[in-house]
């Protein structure tokens, strides 16, 4: 298993191979790691090296050995998570009903700028990201509950289209924890997102539970602003847009419930 794992990941990697053959220092790389295979595993070679096996077969692994590719095993898995997760050819994020526009490179900004009035709350995820996974369908039932003429939900898939996580400063490294990012925007600009992220860079802890989000974006009173907003068919300016605090909830009807 320790030397399958690589393998596979090689294997899958195989149309970029090109690529690295082109830079000395992957060609070096992956010719000393077949080296110490070749070594460790062919006799007569294999026979003369030392061996803390308590058989004495000394072209076969010990338990030092042993440890050291299985921790090469799980940091090359860890930095190849897209490419497993394609190869377990893992299912949608979700499949049922929900009031969530999908956005491309293209199309986000366009979007966002089309009519100043709509307040939008945008998730970016990546569809190798368990957290997305999971986020998935609680996303969808604030969409439903939530979704009006002046409040929209939209999704873009920052995995697909690296751009816009540049853009929007998202990480997508396997092992970020911007993932999913949930970003308000109002006036065609960002008011607040979640999570946070610190000085460092670094993301805050967060949990994307359904309470957490209607909370923290003041979900129940950007949908009665929202309705009487365009109920009036008032225009409000862009410097009038205020940026929901994370305090008490009023209690409000959603649009599922009515």
């Amino acid at each position: 298993m320790a030397v399958l794992a690589p393998l596979i990941a090689l294997v899958y990697s195989v149309p970029r191979l090109s690529r690295w053959l082109a830079r000395p220092y992957y060609l070096l790389s992956a010719l000393l790691s077949a080296a110490f295979l070749l070594v460790r595993k062919l006799p007569p070679v294999c026979l003369t090296l030392p061996t803390q096996r308590e058989d004495g077969n000394p072209c076969d692994f010990d338990w030092r050995e042993v440890e050291i590719l299985m921790f090469l095993s799980a940091i090359v898995m860890m930095k190849n998570r897209r490419s497993m997760f394609l190869m377990t050819c893992k299912p949608p994020l979700y499949m049922g009903p929900e009031y969530i526009k999908y956005f491309n490179d293209k199309t986000i900004d366009e979007e966002l700028e089309r009519d100043k009035r709509v307040t939008w709350i945008v998730e970016f995820f990546a569809n190798w990201s368990n957290d997305c996974q999971s986020f998935a369908p609680i996303y969808a039932d604030l969409s439903l509950k939530y979704n009006c003429t002046g409040l929209n939900f939209g999704k873009v898939d920052i995995g697909r289209y690296t751009d816009v996580s540049t853009r929007y400063k998202v990480s997508t490294s396997p092992l970020t924890k911007q993932l999913p990012t949930l970003i308000l925007f109002q006036g065609g600009k960002e008011v607040m997102r979640r999570p946070q992220i610190d000085k460092k860079g670094r993301a805050v802890s967060w949990t994307f539970s359904e309470e957490n989000v209607i909370r923290e974006f003041s979900l129940n009173e950007l949908y009665q602003r929202a309705k009487k907003q365009w109920k009036a068919g008032d225009n409000i300016p862009e410097e009038q847009f205020v940026a929901p605090t994370p305090t008490a909830v009023p209690d409000g009807e959603s649009k599922k419930n009515k």
